[in-house]
């Protein structure tokens, strides 16, 4: 029963979708060592995220 109940609580909620998290690898200009710059964004907003 207990998979009834969660399956029901995901189905009414689409937010939780409308986001991704992504991650990019940028180098730092001080030590010149790889960092990653972790976001949570909107499905639209990916390919923006990755121009700049």
């Amino acid at each position: 029963m207990a998979k009834k109940t969660v399956a029901t609580l995901h189905e009414g909620s689409k937010e939780g979708r409308a986001y991704t998290k992504v991650i990019k690898m940028v180098k730092s200009p001080k030590t010149g060592a790889y960092i990653f710059d972790e976001k949570m964004v909107p499905n639209e907003e990916v390919k923006d995220f990755f121009k700049n």
